[in-house]
């Protein structure tokens, strides 16, 4: 199933941040596409608040990896540095069914990534505004797009 969904803002950005977050269940892996400045960082700070997390997520780009604790333990990953790298930094340990996983730049660890999860490419139009499209790999992302879909519509 494919969403796609226009934010005008940045609170609108938190908002579709917060849908989502109140629908993903432990074991779930989110994987970011987009630009650099497309705001997949910020997405990820938004569904970490909307989790629970209390300290700042920042983009863990020289980390690889950092782990935050909320409603669930939410694994944040910036592989952009891993391009052109075929290192093994234990992956799968992460993609477990207690926690959520969230992976920014996924093309550079596609051989270490699960069979389902849910996609979420963001475009950049212009200041605030961005076209998220919602893509599920997975029956289990098939009945959360459907609830998201669900959600959006019902405002």
């Amino acid at each position: 199933m494919k969403l796609e969904v226009k934010v005008n803002s940045i609170e609108e950005t938190e908002q579709l941040a917060g849908k989502l977050a109140a629908l993903v269940n432990s074991g779930t892996v989110m994987l970011l596409d987009g630009n650099l400045g497309a705001g997949k960082t910020t997405f990820t700070q938004f569904m970490g608040k909307a989790l629970g997390v209390k300290r700042l997520m920042s983009s863990p780009t020289f980390n690889i990896i950092k782990s935050y604790n909320g409603k669930f333990v939410i694994h944040h990953m910036d592989c952009y540095r891993l391009e052109n790298s075929d290192e093994d930094l234990g992956f799968d340990e992460y993609f477990n069914d207690q926690d959520i996983s969230i992976v920014e730049w996924p093309e550079f660890i596609e051989d270490f990534l699960p069979e389902e999860y849910l996609s979420v490419t963001i475009e950049n139009k212009f200041d605030d505004t961005r076209l998220f499209t919602l893509e599920s790999n997975g029956d289990k992302y098939d009945s959360i797009m459907e609830a998201l879909e669900n959600a959006i519509s019902s405002d």
